[in-house]
């Protein structure tokens, strides 16, 4: 079988915050979708620099993946991301988003993402899995991933599905029939990276909050792994 093509759309590289295991924020996505079998080509396109692939292949996932900026932020990159997604989403692409995705992608659809007041959230958090089909994935309803975030959906997009839910994030994921799948959490973050921000990146973050986030990496395991299935899955189901 012919590998299947993953554009990742770049929205940071995240500069002096990745550990020297980690050669960039791609190579993350890349071991993921790796590590669950999935034979996959890459593109790889500076978005946060204003480059965005010229054409859609409705046979190929466009993934925007996480950023340092706010979705909901005029900067002009995100502003020609949000025209680029609401064009591919118009040609039939499929999109893929992950914590600034998974908000930028919300935007561009006419959702609504926000700031937060329930402060910063870190660590290995579960939420309830309410979508039929997600269940398949996460067999005992609670999805476990990883997460680094101030910003949350707080309207989801027309025609959205809600997947996944918490008492901290109300929209944890959310879906587009086969077309567009999102996750507030980050598939693609290991422990170890999750460790090392919470650690070494982390002055801002509350005490109480850090040390709870680190405990956290020590009593649950995160579901990364599930959740990139559940997207492969759900995108080339008619493909």
């Amino acid at each position: 079988m012919t590998p299947r093509c993953i554009n990742i759309l770049l929205c940071d590289t995240f500069p002096g915050r990745l550990p020297d295991f980690i050669p960039n924020y791609e190579s993350l996505f890349i071991d993921l979708f790796a590590s669950i079998g999935f034979k996959a080509s890459y593109k790889i396109y500076q978005t946060w620099q204003g480059e965005l692939p010229a054409t859609i292949n409705t046979d190929e996932i466009y993934l925007v993946p996480g950023s340092l900026d706010s979705a909901y932020d005029d900067k002009p990159w995100i502003v020609s991301l949000v025209h680029w997604i609401q064009r591919a989403y118009a040609s039939g692409a499929r999109l893929m988003g992950v914590c600034f995705g998974h908000q930028v992608i919300a935007r561009a659809l006419g959702g609504e993402v926000k700031k937060y007041d329930g402060g910063f959230g870190a660590g290995v958090r579960a939420s309830s899995v309410i979508d039929e089909q997600m269940k398949t994935y996460f067999p005992d309803g609670q999805m476990r991933l990883l997460y680094s975030h101030h910003d949350q959906v707080t309207v989801l997009p027309q025609g959205a599905t809600l997947c996944a839910t918490s008492d901290f994030c109300l929209n944890e994921s959310y879906r587009i029939g086969h077309q567009v799948v999102t996750f507030q959490g980050h598939p693609e973050f290991t422990v170890a990276y999750s460790r090392h921000l919470l650690t070494n990146c982390s002055d801002d973050v509350e005490p109480s909050v850090r040390d709870a986030a680190l405990h956290s990496l020590d009593a649950l395991v995160p579901q990364g792994a599930e959740a990139a299935r559940f997207a492969i899955d759900l995108l080339f189901k008619q493909g």
